[in-house]
């Protein structure tokens, strides 16, 4: 009966989509597709009713109906701001989001599916609209702050985007006091003058418990914190060590030599690598990832519940694993000198970086070493004599590995992929989980070897596949935007660098010709920045239309099952295609049927996952810079805007000059330019100046620093080179030896790339597809506030701030090009 139901409204979207449609009438409709019984037209009135109730489909005044889109409406998913303002991003694929004035937001808030109307009167570039009707709510739970009174309560909400406050009766409090950290439910929504409503569902903690601040952010973004009883019951069950019967149909690789790389605090390794030179002078590479999926079967309890989270996630001083803990750091890890079922993808690898030869199987490893990168580092660059001899065997093949990794790396930048070289940071806390220090890491040799081996292994995969020509989930990042990149293009000339084309015919090899470019220049962070947010986001998809920042046709997720769905997924397909050989006309058709789903709903707990990284890095960096009041740092301008400036510390911190501490003078955005000039002084203020700046405020349940400037030390916008560097932003680049022909299918779209495949661990380091957020929601004015900042302690300085920069992320992100398809048939 679902599958009926779902084919009428499939054929009624069509039906409306025609180009000669016209709104029309239930019987109009009902004559149209020749219904004739009465359980037909009852089954027709109650689709209609549920695509209405969805916002799928609109009702005129006259009772007839039509696609939003054909009756000057619009669907689309409200994304609100602190102000009361917001945007609406639509659900049509390539639109540019429709801003939203405060008074047009109707009871929308952040998260909300809205049909809007675009006003015809709109200030500037952006289109304006006002909201018509809330489709669906986007969440009814919210984490906030209880404040008692007299027989009732308020919680002030902890998501500054949902600008209201919700009334707690006296009996639905829960027995909450004043400050404590609670979870509501909505049970009425605001309407003219009236609050929201609600009763208390969960008591976190006070506020300033050590800890709650974290937990809050978990149920903030609606990541359970700990796994069911039945999970945890399920994975208990699952055998310590592999037994006999689990090897059979695998390769022993028990007797090679392999070893797993990651950080010193990792404990969940899920691959392994061996690399030896053969006497033609080609490499033998093999990737061995740890087999989750024979553990993790399709449809029990930990895979329903893996399904459902997709992804670890990585805060301040804990990880919220994908699944338990018993299976992550147990059977499923790599550990050392222990019998460990894997997938493995052995390639042969010539002296240009080409793979070819492959080969994908089950086998049956047993790691030689727990290698960290830190150890690797000394042997290689360091020649720690200590070091080389306590690993005397291992040496030669890590020589191997340098040798490998450094001819992929070459092949990768000829071809044109994009190398964000972000320095990263980590906050470190207290047992309190108070931060006391911010540590910069950087990517040495053994990170980058590890992240170039992953990447031919992830691109092995998905070229496989894709010439299989079966279902498969591939990892995509489509191209920039052309009006973003041809912004990109504009603002660059300021820092002495001239792009000749346009954004619509740019080139990978393009972009990181920029880069190079700039590679030593204090501007460097800056301007890596602002070319990140010009790019779209990585996600998810059962196409193969290519990855961009990669500049490679074919790319997957295989490496990471332990912390990623999606890799799991490959995994399983592996296993069916491959292994069990079953690629029959009914196991097609039902992946095909699936990985839709599964891309859209991996990518999208994917966002959740980096949101709440994001908001707890954030939070801490606030925390740790509370007692910081009155102190000096220089700084580096990020960004500008036209209510303030961002300063970006060189420990990553971030903070905002608003426009009304700058007070010598009137100043004025130029948002072409992306200066702020004085009025009466001309001075000026570009992004890259360097400026000595006081911390002014901090307001930690905001997340948000305020600075005032000290003065400025050197605008290096006045001593920038009198000649450009010249870069052709043309597509098709002559391709050396070593490289890549010219991509093919590509499709403007959604997200940014950096460094392939992320697999972050424990200790935060990212490997291949880091797939980083580009959004970049900078607050705007900022209220003071009289609370002590820390609200338990206030302790001495901690260490001062180091060395480094950080990526920030872009507020609003648009959606993919619209692919119209137009049946002639209802």
């Amino acid at each position: 009966m679902t599958e009926h139901k779902d084919s009428l409204q499939s054929r009624l979207v069509d039906f409306f989509g025609e180009e000669e449609y016209k709104p029309l009438t239930v019987g109009e409709i009902e004559d149209e597709f020749g219904f004739e019984d009465a359980e037909e037209f009852k089954e027709l009135v109650k689709t209609l009713v549920r695509m209405e109730g969805q916002g799928l489909v609109v009702r005129s005044r006259s009772n007839r109906y039509g696609l939003p889109e054909r009756m000057n409406l619009m669907r689309g998913k409200f994304i609100g701001h602190a102000k009361g303002f917001g945007f609406v991003a639509p659900d049509i694929e390539g639109m540019d989001d429709v801003f939203i004035p405060p008074h047009e937001v109707n009871g929308a808030i952040n998260g909300d599916t809205v049909l809007i109307r675009v006003l015809k009167e709109s200030f500037g570039d952006r289109r304006e609209g006002t909201i018509t009707k809330v489709v669906e709510r986007g969440q009814t739970k919210f984490v906030g702050t209880f404040q008692a009174n007299r027989g009732f309560g308020f919680v002030v909400l902890d998501d500054k985007k949902l600008p209201m406050d919700i009334f707690i009766a006296k009996g639905d409090t829960l027995g909450a006091v004043d400050g404590h950290k609670v979870v509501v439910e909505i049970a009425t929504w605001p309407e003219d003058l009236k609050s929201a409503t609600g009763y208390i569902t969960k008591i976190l903690g006070h506020k300033n418990d050590p800890g709650v601040d974290i937990l809050s952010i978990l149920y903030k973004h609606d990541i359970p914190p700990e796994f069911p009883d039945e999970v945890v019951t399920a994975a208990q069950r699952v055998p310590d060590e592999i037994s006999q019967a689990d090897l059979m149909g695998r390769r022993d690789l028990r007797h090679e030599t392999i070893v797993t790389i990651d950080g010193a605090d990792a404990k969940d390794l899920d691959d392994a690598v061996t690399v030896t030179k053969n006497v033609d002078g080609t490499y033998k590479l093999g990737v061995h990832i740890a087999d989750v999926s024979y553990y993790v079967t399709q449809g029990s309890v930990l895979d329903i519940e893996a399904y459902d989270r997709a992804t670890s996630v990585y805060l301040t001083d804990r990880v919220i694993p994908m699944i338990p803990h018993r299976l992550s750091n147990g059977i499923c890890s790599l550990n050392t000198q222990v019998d460990r079922l894997t997938l493995s993808c052995e390639m042969i690898i010539d002296a240009n970086g080409n793979v070819i030869s492959h080969e994908i199987f089950q086998s049956v490893i047993k790691t030689t070493e727990r290698m960290t990168y830190t150890d690797v580092y000394k042997i290689l660059e360091e020649q720690d004599e200590a070091l080389i001899a306590r690993y005397e065997p291992l040496v030669p093949m890590f020589k191997n590995m340098a040798e490998l990794s450094k001819i992929l790396r070459h092949k990768r930048e000829m071809r044109g992929a994009i190398d964000f070289d972000f320095k990263e940071s980590k906050v470190i806390v207290d047992e309190d989980g108070w931060p006391v220090d911010i540590e910069l890491r950087e990517r040495t040799v053994a990170e980058k070897l590890i992240e170039d081996f992953m990447l031919a292994a992830n691109e092995t995969v998905a070229e496989h596949f894709h010439w299989m020509n079966v279902p498969f989930l591939y990892r995509i990042h489509e191209d920039p935007k052309p009006e973003k990149l041809q912004r990109f293009f504009e603002f660059v000339t300021n820092f002495g660098i001239l792009i000749k084309g346009t954004g619509n015919t740019v080139h990978p090899k393009a972009l990181q010709d920029v880069l190079t470019a700039i590679e030593g220049m204090p501007e460097e962070p800056v301007i890596s920045t602002m070319l990140l947010r010009s790019m779209q986001q990585a996600k998810y998809y059962p196409e193969s239309i290519g990855h961009f920042g990669l500049s490679t046709d074919f790319y997957t997720h295989f490496t990471s099952p332990i912390r990623r769905y999606p890799d799991l997924v490959v995994h399983r397909l592996i296993r069916t295609y491959l292994i069990n050989k079953d690629t029959s006309r009914e196991t097609v058709a039902q992946w095909g049927m699936a990985m839709d789903e599964i891309a859209d709903h991996t990518s999208e707990r994917e966002r959740r996952a980096v949101d709440a990284e994001r908001d707890t890095d954030a939070l801490k960096k606030a925390q740790y810079m509370s007692d910081k009041i009155g102190e000096e740092f220089e700084g580096i301008v990020s960004s500008i805007t036209n209510f303030g400036m961002f300063i970006e510390l060189p420990n990553t911190i971030e903070g905002l000059v608003h426009i009304s501490n700058m007070t010598d003078d009137y100043y004025r955005f130029d948002d072409r330019q992306m200066i702020m000039i004085g009025e009466r002084t001309n001075r000026q203020f570009r992004i890259g100046d360097e400026v000595t700046v006081r911390v002014a405020n901090v307001i930690i349940e905001e997340s948000s620093i305020d600075f005032e400037i000290v003065g400025m030390v050197t605008s290096y916008g006045r001593t920038r080179k009198t000649t450009p560097t010249v870069i052709h932003a043309r597509k098709n680049y002559n391709d050396n030896k070593d490289g890549r022909s010219s991509r093919k299918g590509r499709r403007d779209d959604d997200t940014k790339s950096v460094r392939g495949d992320s697999s972050k661990r424990g200790d935060s380091n990212k490997r291949g597809d880091s797939s980083k957020r580009s959004d970049s929601s900078k607050p705007g004015e900022r209220r003071e506030s009289d609370r002590d900042p820390r609200g338990r302690r206030k302790d001495g300085s901690s260490p001062g701030p180091k060395k480094g920069v950080k990526q920030k992320q872009k507020f609003y992100e648009g959606v993919a090009k619209k692919g119209k398809k137009k049946k002639s048939k209802r």
